[in-house]
């Protein structure tokens, strides 16, 4: 039996919670953003007149105002966001208990074995929740019915706004593969240049290479890739309380001036580390091995990654091997508009895979002493705020009020 499977993607979220309280300005442009004043200013989310003028998410504010000069500006309201996307899951979860949300805006929903108790209708039941959250929240959904995951979410994508799309088992085919590689879910930039040199434009494309070309183009995405371009997607739909593996902890700041000494470098990434580090401990977890990025001010990117001879949750280890990593692609000098730090092979036991160095400190010993000053910073940050203590590497004034994201 096929699954019936909903991808429910709320439209212009961000935007579309601030104008319920200032709908005097739903027939103009709008954005929600960060700080107009710092380097941190990029959209967050735009509402449909804006887009009609071509400003698009993720992009900075001096890029939108090119594209529309009357663009309004709307700071962010994370909280009333978190409220909302709890109260919509909620209404979800009344029409099954497999509720995946994906991010703060989308979720998947596994209906097939409860969409007999609405109706059967597939589409029916989609047209009934779209109908619920317009009336009972005065926001507006798009929503995808097919038989796996990553072709739901295409329906979503299909037509936008406020729109019901089905992908159905039979025929899909006539929908999917004219649609551009860059549609599917996880065919990023890099992907769509690799395939693309390979003639790959279109899924319908992808799906007709031989399996074996974008694995070896791509690795494990490339196959994956491949499979769901020929409709083999099987991922599960997880409940809510049923969270998925955490693959990686990572951190990323764009700071307000440039930094162009190792020394400045050094402390960004001292700041990156401290925050992954707690984390790490936090989830009761350890990595093993680092991975970092760098963005200049033309927004060219490089990064680089490595593995440990040892799994840690230790700032000073992090940066030290952060600190590796960035002497090998930075050029002394150059300009570094974004520093980035993640924590990848992640495993909840202390792992040891190096030999030991009879001439080197007690290294069981000094970990202990690192970890333990550690726990006491965080302890005190628990208690007195994030801000009541820092390393003797504490960033200065070249790294505050720049943009900090997470992963």
């Amino acid at each position: 039996m096929d699954r019936v499977i909903l991808h429910c993607d709320l439209n212009s979220f961000y935007a579309s919670v601030e104008l319920l309280s200032r709908p005097e300005l739903r027939q103009l442009p709008v954005a929600v953003c960060g700080d107009p004043e710092s380097r941190k200013g990029i959209i967050l989310a735009k509402n449909e007149p804006a887009r009609a003028f071509g400003v698009k998410t993720a992009e900075t504010i001096w890029q939108a105002r090119q594209k529309c000069p009357e663009l309004i500006l709307l700071p962010p309201h994370h909280e009333r966001y978190r409220d909302f996307s709890r109260i919509i899951n909620e209404i979800y979860g009344q029409y099954t208990d497999l509720v995946e949300p994906f991010g703060i805006d989308e979720s998947w929903l596994d209906i097939t074995g409860s969409m007999h108790l609405f109706g059967g209708d597939a589409a029916a039941i989609a047209g009934t929740i779209r109908g619920r959250i317009k009336k009972e929240l005065g926001l507006t959904l798009s929503v995808g019915v097919s038989f796996n995951k990553v072709f739901a979410k295409l329906g979503s994508d299909y037509k936008k706004p406020d729109a019901t799309t089905v992908i159905p088992p039979s025929g899909w085919q006539e929908i999917v593969w004219p649609l551009p590689v860059g549609a599917m879910l996880f065919a990023g930039p890099a992907a769509q240049r690799a395939l693309g040199q390979y003639g790959a434009k279109t899924i319908g494309d992808l799906a007709a290479m031989p399996p074996a070309l974008p694995e070896r183009l791509l690795g494990k995405t490339g196959r994956q890739l491949w499979e769901y371009a020929n409709g083999l997607d099987r991922s599960p739909v997880r409940p809510q309380h049923e969270k998925e593996p955490v693959k990686s902890v990572g951190n990323s700041f764009t700071f307000r001036e440039d930094l162009t000494t190792r020394a400045q470098l050094r402390r960004g990434a001292s700041m990156l580390c401290d925050s992954v580090a707690g984390r790490l401990r936090q989830q009761g977890l350890y990595c093993g091995a680092v991975a970092v990025g760098i963005k200049d001010p033309a927004f060219r990117s490089v990064s680089r990654q490595k593995h440990l001879g040892h799994s840690t949750h230790l700032r000073g280890e992090l940066l030290e091997a952060s600190m590796e990593l960035l002497d090998r692609v930075w050029k002394p000098g150059s300009p570094v508009r974004l520093l980035s730090v993640t924590a990848l092979a992640l495993t909840d036991a202390l792992e040891t895979y190096e030999q030991t160095d009879l001439f080197a400190p007690n290294r069981p010993e000094e970990d202990a002493k690192r970890e333990n000053l550690e726990r006491a910073v965080d302890a005190i940050r628990k208690k007195y705020g994030g801000q009541a203590i820092s390393f003797g590497e504490a960033p200065e004034k070249i790294l505050h009020n720049g943009e900090q994201g997470r992963a």
